[in-house]
């Protein structure tokens, strides 16, 4: 298993980070915080190697706790790793903690290539795993404030998957309105 690479970013592109460690290029598929790392010099990336009987892929994120949600969706039924990446790319390891304590599977619904039943089986299955996690809290403010401006937007006349695209883009920490102003400013 290759838990972490160390290396410089030499290009980009539709599939990935493209990393020399020390000669060898290795494309890694990369969340957007990954890839944010990558800025030029040096940069270590969390990764995981998934092998099937016709390829081996790297997917590579920002941190342990990234990469430790990955996992965890690979474990869903119906969950491959293209998927659970796209998931752990939409938004933070602690938003979608808390968006499965929740049970907000419309969160999920908005990635593409997430339907109805398997969003609910992401929230079912992992339900339970996260359960002992302290960022699962039910009264977390902030995901309170995601849940308003989303549904702010919706009443604007976003889709649900148009409202969860344009928070991504927006820091969750700022109150509901100055998001969906943010949002509204950047359509």
């Amino acid at each position: 298993m290759i838990a972490r690479l160390r290396g410089k970013p030499i290009g980009r592109g539709a599939e990935g980070l493209l990393l020399d460690v020390n000669g060898v290029g290795s494309l890694v598929h990369a969340t957007p915080r990954a890839l944010a790392k990558a800025d030029g010099s040096e940069v270590t990336v969390e990764t995981y190697l998934h092998v099937r009987e016709d390829a081996l892929s790297l997917y590579g994120f920002a941190d342990a706790e990234e990469r430790e949600l990955f996992v965890q969706l690979l474990s869903v039924s119906g969950i491959g790793p293209k998927v659970a990446l796209a998931i752990v790319s939409g938004s933070t390891p602690g938003e979608l903690r808390r968006a499965i304590a929740r049970e907000d599977t419309a969160r999920f619904q908005a990635i593409p290539g997430i339907g109805k039943k398997t969003a609910q089986r992401v929230v079912l299955e992992l339900k339970e795993k996260l359960a002992g996690s302290e960022v699962v809290a039910y009264g977390d403010a902030g995901s309170d404030r995601h849940l308003v401006a989303r549904e702010a937007l919706v009443e604007l006349g976003y889709s649900l998957v148009e409202a969860e695209q344009a928070l991504a883009q927006i820091d969750p920490e700022l109150p509901p309105e100055e998001r969906v102003r943010l949002a509204l400013r950047a359509a």
